[in-house]
């Protein structure tokens, strides 16, 4: 991979989209699984 001018930035940038994807994927799923547990009961 050839470092570029401004190639460290656009990682973080799309490092930092990718972390927020899974924060919010964590967040849905952590969700279902509390209704789940509290449908249960």
């Amino acid at each position: 991979m050839k470092m570029r001018l401004g190639a460290p930035a656009l990682e973080l940038k799309g490092l930092k989209r990718a972390l927020s994807q899974q924060k919010t994927r964590l967040y849905i799923i952590r969700r279902c699984v509390a209704m789940l547990i509290t449908w249960h009961d």
